[in-house]
């Protein structure tokens, strides 16, 4: 099925417009949150991923946040300068660098989230919560359906 055609293709009518667009003005929005704890928006992406045990190290959060290395070591460094995380040799390979929040970066991310949440909660005020699940289940598939693209080379452009 093709959901676009060539002729009638408009930017702000494609998918991948209208993700960026919602993803960067949630960005807006949370950025006046988590500022009231002196970290940006960015911190508490990485500070998240670590906690949620989506990212373990450096290159994992390059790789998840299309950050290239040298900004993302910056952003590790301000991170570790406050205390809030901690790098760590791995105990299967000692040249590998893993990150862990330490007890200030939980407590920065506990005492962040129920702000962060009422954020959120005010973002999809004008969503049921039939259309708020249906939405999440939506991107879940969207988000399936390309990384199994992204995993098998040669695919269809």
């Amino acid at each position: 099925m093709q959901h676009y055609r060539p002729e009638l293709y408009q930017a702000r009518g494609s998918v991948g417009y209208l993700l960026k667009r919602a993803h960067l003005l949630m960005l807006d929005q949370l950025e006046a949150v988590v500022a009231t704890s002196d970290i940006t928006i960015t911190h508490w992406i990485v500070m998240m991923h670590l906690r949620d045990g989506l990212a373990i190290n450096a290159s994992d959060l390059c790789s998840q946040l299309r950050h290239d290395s040298g900004a993302l070591t910056r952003l590790i460094d301000q991170l570790e300068a406050r205390g809030l995380v901690h790098r760590e040799r791995s105990r299967e390979d000692r040249r590998a660098v893993q990150l862990r929040l330490t007890a200030a970066g939980l407590s920065t991310l506990a005492s962040l989230l129920p702000k962060v949440v009422d954020k959120l909660n005010f973002t999809l005020r004008d969503f049921t919560r039939a259309e708020a699940t249906e939405l999440n289940r939506l991107l879940t598939k969207l988000i399936t359906s390309l990384e199994a693209a992204s995993s098998q080379p040669g695919a269809a452009a």
